[in-house]
């Protein structure tokens, strides 16, 4: 690559990049990943815990559920008027639980759709992070607990969906 070819590559890389759309590609992939894992296990395994002292499938679901609302509101601006854990305490079966966590999800993608960086670096009143690391938190907590969720699926012999693979043509 010549050296001309080379600056318009990272100009056109530079004008299509940023930290708000890099944390927004995310978010979307950690999103949509959740999703298809809380459809993918069965009604009768939301129950299952890998031991004792952990939360069951469906509590983890309604976990990140009721985080999208905890984490994403303080960036939208809003304060949560249900109990930080309303979700967890109040739903465990399959179609609630996902139906619960599609709406969580949605009202989050306000947050990351209004996101810019110059948006990102505002300060949250009350908290000691900017919007983009409000934001930046909700993301990696959603990867945590889809790393969770797919050790529940492993133990219950299904495929989690960031290792099914496409079929080749």
């Amino acid at each position: 690559m010549t050296a001309t070819a080379s600056l318009a590559f990272t100009c056109l890389w530079a004008e299509t990049s940023s930290l708000s759309s890099s944390v927004k590609k995310d978010y979307q992939s950690a999103r949509d990943n959740f999703i298809q894992a809380a459809e993918k296990m069965p009604e009768a395994n939301y129950g299952f815990k890998p031991s004792p002292d952990v939360r069951s499938f469906a509590q983890q679901i309604a976990h990140v559920a009721d985080d999208q609302y905890n984490l994403c509101g303080p960036a939208k601006g809003e304060t949560r008027k249900a109990a930080y854990t309303a979700i967890e305490d109040s739903l465990s079966k399959k179609t609630e639980l996902v139906a619960a966590l599609k709406q969580a999800f949605a009202y989050c993608d306000g947050a990351y759709d209004a996101l810019t960086d110059a948006s990102g670096a505002e300060p949250i009143a009350g908290k000691s992070r900017t919007k983009f690391g409000m934001l930046n938190w909700n993301l990696w907590h959603t990867w945590e607990h889809y790393g969770n969720v797919t050790v529940y699926l492993r133990m219950n012999g299904l495929v989690p969906p960031t290792s099914e693979r496409t079929p080749k043509k």
